[in-house]
């Protein structure tokens, strides 16, 4: 019920994830990344603990491979779960349990790495990889620019409902995450490319008012210079 993207951008070193579902907020659930450690999507029959786990592993020193393999052998129940990870060295890894439910697709390069479940049909991944690799850019544009390639290709086998985008980048919290939790109506990607589009010229004015107010530029409200 979900199809994702979790990448590391070579140039800035910015880790990222995009992801959307029918089910409600999916990116509270299954967004994980750390600043110079990686990135870590976990999803189908969602288990939340095994993002923070994947990542501690990595920062510990295994690469997404033998992350994912120790998540895989020590795990319950983890052949209903569905996990992806990039490393600090762009090297990736993807685990699809046998019990992931209906179109499961995977695809992985360097720097990137997408899978999905109950996808409309099993070329998603590839889309969303292969526009990744393909882009240029903010790793922000470039995550929004994969997935909507990904809706246009199909996407989920019915309709999205919540969606998110999750960057992280040098300091100790995310730099950016952009969520739609449920959108009935319309679609989530959508308004999280929106978001995105608002946020993105803000996004270093805002980590600079955490590290040092002084220097940053104005506010933006009402009665500030």
């Amino acid at each position: 019920m979900t199809f994702s993207l979790v990448a590391r951008c070579k140039d800035s070193g910015m880790f990222g994830i995009v992801i959307s579902s029918s089910s409600p907020a999916v990116a509270a659930r299954c967004s994980w990344a750390k600043a110079g450690v990686g990135a870590v999507a976990t999803q189908n029959v969602t288990d939340p603990s095994l993002g923070p786990r994947a990542l501690a592993l990595m920062e510990k020193g295994a690469n997404a491979a033998e992350a994912l393999n120790e998540i895989e052998s020590s795990s319950n129940f983890i052949e209903y779960r569905q996990v992806l990870a990039v490393d600090n060295s762009g090297t990736t890894h993807i685990y699809s349990g046998t019990e992931a439910l209906g179109i499961v697709a995977e695809a992985k390069v360097m720097n990137a790495a997408a899978a999905g479940n109950m996808l409309d049909n099993p070329s998603i991944p590839d889309v969303l990889v292969n526009t990744f690799q393909s882009s240029i850019g903010h790793l922000g544009d470039r995550l929004i620019q994969s997935i909507l390639a990904a809706v246009d290709a199909g996407g989920e086998a019915g309709p999205v409902h919540s969606a998110g985008l999750l960057i992280v980048d040098k300091v100790s919290w995310p730099v950016a995450e952009l969520r739609c939790d449920w959108a009935p109506d319309d679609c989530p990607i959508e308004n999280i490319a929106t978001a995105w589009a608002t946020y993105k010229p803000q996004l270093n004015d805002y980590t600079q008012r955490a590290l040092d107010p002084r220097q940053a530029p104005s506010y933006g409200v009402p009665g500030n210079e």
